[in-house]
């Protein structure tokens, strides 16, 4: 059996610290999927390596979607391509011009 080195896996652990999930609060053996029950509250957990630790608490699946997902406020500035514009020539894509 080929074990991987201990630290791989403690770098694999460690990635995932401080990641979060919603668990829905729902009673009994109700449904347990995030889709499911939209309007349920949700709570926040937080992974501290070992264990998922309470972390908020949301009123609804589109605010813990929020909180899990932020968007960044700020758009990236990128710039449009410029038209260029044709431009005298015999490229191989344009017709000849009629001598005059």
């Amino acid at each position: 059996m080929d074990d991987e080195p201990l630290s791989d896996w403690v770098d694999r652990r460690d990635a995932k610290i401080g990641r979060l999930r919603a668990v829905p609060l729902v009673s009994g053996d109700g449904p347990k999927g995030s889709h499911l029950n939209p309007d349920a509250p949700r709570a926040i957990q937080r992974w501290n390596g070992y264990a998922w630790e309470p972390h908020g608490f949301a009123a609804n699946l589109a605010e813990a979607q929020r909180l899990l997902h932020p968007r960044d406020e700020e758009h990236p500035t990128v710039s449009a391509p410029q038209p260029q514009p044709l431009q005298a020539g015999r490229g191989r894509h344009r017709k000849p011009r009629p001598e005059e």
